[in-house]
């Protein structure tokens, strides 16, 4: 039953001050650190970041997206030159990305690659086909391991939907709260001794909801050509769930 809630679920973030999420910006690009539960285009509500960003500056161009439920780095550029620069080193695979999650499994990868071709069915989830799916690799890497979960980092190669969810989710390592794609939620009850429940009210994860973080973007800026890196912190539930698999889950 808690499933088809989730999946529902159209939770919408807190007010947000465009400027108070800037992470950096120059005569031509602009990085943004997107918000939990904010869509990067538009949706049923104008409170997306692309409507943000028209109003502080209407010559702003989203060079990619990230999922409603995934935090994290995005990149603009400002005007059709600089946005164009961009496109074609996205188009080239010259961009590269990093990702963290945590996985609902106990997994060790150094520099795995996930091969697998993926094809978005109508109900909008991508799953592994042989015969009708694109070309999609993801380079997958253990940062900490814990008794039943582990911190990954996630360096997609391609950019398919959904694809480093799917990805997990077909070697048997969902991502904690994805439950779109089987992934389990980090349940304090479940990890730690001696839990005693305090009655008043149904437990809560500690995840609220999928863990999926864009914390890093390395490419070439469009005017000096130089390689340029950024990164976003990831959000409170990320660490807190961390901190939580620290201390109960060794």
């Amino acid at each position: 039953m808690r499933q088809a809630i989730e999946s529902k679920e159209a939770r919408t973030p807190k007010f947000v001050n465009f400027k108070d999420i800037i992470l950096y910006e120059d005569e031509a690009i602009l990085l943004v650190a997107k918000p939990l539960y904010m869509a990067s285009l538009e949706d049923k509500s104008k409170r997306n970041l692309h409507h943000l960003a028209k109003l502080y500056d209407p010559e702003l161009r989203l060079c990619h997206r990230l999922d409603k439920n995934t935090s994290g780095i995005l990149l603009m550029a400002k005007g059709a030159e600089h946005y164009r620069n961009i496109a074609i080193q996205f188009e080239k695979r010259q961009v590269k990305k990093v990702y963290r999650t945590i996985c609902s499994a106990n997994r060790m990868f150094d520099q795995h690659l996930i091969d697998l071709p993926l094809f978005i069915s109508t109900n909008k989830k991508s799953t592994v086909s042989k015969q009708q799916g694109k070309p999609s690799q993801t380079v997958v890497s253990t940062e900490e391991s814990f008794r039943n979960f582990t911190l990954l980092k996630c360096e997609p190669i391609t950019g398919r939907m959904h694809q480093i969810r799917a990805h997990l989710a077909a070697i048997n390592c969902p991502i904690v709260g994805d439950l779109l794609y089987g992934g389990k939620d980090v349940l304090l009850s479940e990890i730690k001794r001696k839990y005693k429940p305090s009655g008043r009210k149904e437990e809560q994860p500690i995840n609220h909801g999928y863990l999926l973080h864009a914390r890093q973007l390395t490419f070439s800026h469009p005017v000096t050509g130089e390689s340029v890196s950024f990164e976003a912190a990831a959000p409170k539930n990320f660490e807190t769930t961390l901190k939580v698999l620290r201390k109960y889950n060794r």
